[in-house]
């Protein structure tokens, strides 16, 4: 996969978790709400910055999608949740992907904080730890 490619990846991947959290914040209340919205916030400032690297290597950044198909039917707080907790996981995938194939270290840098954040929100959202793929 070329750093492009897995820039365009990561993208996709945040334009799909601004639509699942959204949906998910729909379902939650109290200091879930707020957690929700204020992840909401930085999947939107991390989807912004993919946006910038992508331009500033002369490529047009993926466009958002109008709907996406959910996982699950999300109708209460618990598949609410567990609905942002597999988007958590499966952003840490695509931003592990990410880590491998850049070229650049302000590439490298982002995705690296990006992995952070998502293997830090799913510990919030009730993930247990887990070793990356290929540790032992």
């Amino acid at each position: 996969m070329t750093e492009t490619d897995a820039l365009q990846a990561a993208i996709a991947g945040e334009h799909a978790a601004l639509y699942g959290v959204g949906v998910a914040g729909g379902k939650l209340t109290g200091a879930r709400f707020t957690a929700a919205t204020t992840q909401y916030e930085q999947h939107r400032k991390r989807r912004d910055q993919l946006a910038q690297l992508l331009i500033q290597a002369g490529q047009t950044p993926a466009a958002a999608e109008p709907a996406y198909d959910l996982p699950q039917a999300v109708t209460n707080a618990a598949t609410a949740t567990a609905l942002v907790l597999l988007i958590e996981r499966r952003l840490s995938a695509v931003y592990g992907d990410l880590v491998e194939s850049a070229e650049m270290d302000k590439v490298r840098t982002f995705a690296v904080q990006a992995l952070i954040a998502t293997a830090r929100d799913q510990l919030t959202w009730g993930g247990a730890p887990a070793a990356f793929p290929g540790d032992v």
